[in-house]
């Protein structure tokens, strides 16, 4: 079965139509951020502008983080604490999603189901609760990490029995 794509929204179209001045350093970063493929935090986000935009400065990076999340525009993520106490910045969705973050490599993984959308309406229906938002994360190893692993148990295993 295929997963769902995420749908993200449209950061510079959004700014442009609240009337946000748009200077080329700020556009280089909205749009690595909008382009991004990963989950960045804000050091990644700076070096990447700044192969776009070589002048740009962390300042800049911190407050138009700052103003895109006072517009509602980005999510800030502290998932499962990877390395360290790092957050890290996304484009809101038009849907609610999963984190999957592997404990092993630190990659994160989004997660669309049905069951996430019936969990949040039962929840509401429940408890009379009206949800705004709904954040998880899920911590474990991803597939390649699990493969990884097996193989070198199984390594492991051989050598043992060799002694």
């Amino acid at each position: 079965m295929k997963r769902p794509t995420i749908e993200r929204r449209a950061l510079l179209d959004e700014l442009v139509s609240k009337g946000v001045r748009m200077t080329s350093q700020r556009k280089a970063l909205i749009e690595v951020i909008q382009g991004a493929s990963k989950h960045l935090d804000a050091a990644g986000l700076l070096a990447l502008a700044r192969e776009r935009e070589p002048g740009i400065d962390r300042a800049t990076v911190y407050r138009t983080i700052e103003l895109l999340k006072k517009l509602r525009l980005i999510d800030e993520l502290d998932l499962m604490h990877l390395e360290g106490e790092k957050h890290y910045y996304e484009v809101k969705t038009t849907q609610d999603h999963l984190h999957l973050a592997c404990l092993g490599c630190g990659r994160i993984e989004e997660y669309v189901s049905d069951l996430f959308e019936g969990l949040k309406s039962e929840i509401a229906k429940q408890t009379g609760f009206a949800i705004r938002v709904a954040r998880l994360e899920v911590g474990g190893m991803c597939k390649e990490c699990v493969t990884n692993n097996d193989a070198k148990n199984k390594e492991d295993q051989r050598q043992a029995r060799r002694r």
